[in-house]
């Protein structure tokens, strides 16, 4: 029976864990040193609103881990052993795996700011960030939010939630255009903009200021304006946990390198989730993927690699989704920022302003390459199909009913947009399929 030592209990190596489980009775020791459960990460900004309990966030109770023989550990891991495959811990104690998988996670960026480690200054992603996003958020007046990524805005959702005012100092011209195209950045500005934001596009922060009690009383911008503020929340982007391996021997760059079956450079030790890097990027697709989805496929199939056969991780068609305040986002294979040579697009509004839809589409093939939408919902297996098969816009503009997810509840918009598709392409004639 071997020992599998798990550093990290979120999806990835809670999902790693559970299928280990499932297919072996190998000994589970699972290391954290955040919460003793795991929980739902992407439920803290509902826990700072008051929409949950940190109790309802545990996906599992807590005999779960008991009665499926997975151990659970309390600690910070202060150094990797892997010529002798032992790991020391915070405590001074020590323990030996057989095979060891990475789960560490990501930490927020600082870009060595002066200010940035004052007191209310401070990252969104672990449970203790959100301990102390409440203790130096009670009370106050004035927020500053730093990066105009999803963090960014849901820091803003939540700060909005208790009555603080928020500047949002985004460094690009229009929010997050560095993955959203020109449409669909200028439609999400203008909803934050509805919710009583100071959007200052194109706008870097400098520095911070601190009181006389080491707390930050206001940022200084690059355009040089000071904006007084009680709390500053980095949410310029995250980058994997790997400070600690400096002296393992496991090879990291940005992240801790992995191949396609999740190996690291030393034997029998794994890297999954936010804090893995590939050396060779699957196609279309970042050399570090962090999105939960994803995170949860690398943790079921380093789990069949360790007990069942080496598997290679293939994660399929593309897949995302947020929340912009009220604008639901999701995409699907791939919409770029900017059109590539051989695309083409087809660009659907609501009149609202709130709702639209983008299908990209090889130009010659007319095959569907990629779909945003913003506030209205497809569902998923249908979309992955479509893209998989490799099916033209007209094909899936034509049969678009079958991809809507909310036709009970929801004013439906398929009628409208293939009239506008028709409109746009003088020579298509599309009738919906019901």
């Amino acid at each position: 029976m071997k020992h599998i030592i798990i550093i990290g209990n979120g999806i990835s190596g809670i999902t790693a864990a559970r299928h280990i489980r499932k297919l072996s009775n190998h000994k589970i020791t699972v290391i954290s040193a955040e919460t003793d459960y795991f929980f739902s990460r992407t439920a803290l900004m509902y826990i700072y609103m008051g929409h949950m309990k940190f109790e309802n966030t545990k996906p599992y109770e807590d005999w779960f881990w008991k009665k499926n023989k997975i151990d659970l550990v309390r600690a910070f891991v202060s150094d990797i052993r892997t010529t002798d495959k032992e790991l020391v811990l915070d405590n001074g104690s020590k323990l030996n795996y057989d095979s060891l998988i990475l789960a560490v996670g990501s930490k927020p960026n600082k870009f060595g700011w002066p200010g940035q480690d004052l007191k209310g200054v401070q990252g969104l992603y672990s449970y203790q960030d959100l301990q102390s996003m409440e203790e130096y958020s009670a009370g106050i007046e004035k927020a500053v939010v730093v990066g105009g990524g999803l963090i960014g805005v849901e820091m803003a959702e939540m700060l909005l939630s208790r009555n603080i005012s928020v500047s949002f100092l985004v460094r690009e011209e229009s929010f997050w255009n560095v993955v959203l195209p020109k449409e669909e950045s200028q439609m999400i500005n203008r909803h934050v903009l509805e919710h009583h934001v100071d959007l200052r596009l194109s706008t870097e922060l400098k520095e911070i200021l601190p009181d006389e009690n080491g707390r930050a009383r206001s940022v200084v911008t690059n355009h040089g304006e000071e904006i007084p503020c009680q709390f500053v929340g980095l949410t310029a982007g995250v980058s994997p946990n790997i400070d600690f391996l400096k002296n393992s021997g496991i090879e990291t760059q940005r992240g801790i390198m992995v191949d396609r079956f999740l190996a690291t450079s030393e034997p029998d030790v794994y890297a999954i989730g936010d804090c893995a890097q590939f050396r060779e990027p699957l196609l279309n697709r970042r050399p570090i993927e962090q999105v939960w989805y994803t995170g949860r496929m690398m943790g079921e199939v380093v789990a069949h690699t360790i007990c069942k056969e080496k598997t290679a991780y293939k994660p399929g068609i593309w897949f995302n989704s947020a929340k912009f305040f009220d604008i639901e986002y999701q995409t699907y294979g791939h919409v770029w920022a900017t059109l590539k040579e051989n695309e083409s697009q087809f660009y659907w509004e609501h009149q609202d302003g709130k709702k639209c839809v983008k299908f990209v589409f090889d130009k010659e093939s007319r095959v569907l390459l990629g779909v945003n939408t913003f506030g209205i919902r497809l569902r998923h297996e249908v979309m992955d199909e479509w893209l998989r098969n490799k099916k033209t816009v007209e094909f899936v503009l034509q049969n678009l009913k079958k991809a809507n997810f909310d036709p009970e509840f929801f004013k439906r918009h398929e009628r409208e947009i293939v009239d506008s598709f028709n409109k746009q392409n003088s020579e298509a004639n599309l009738n919906l399929v019901n």
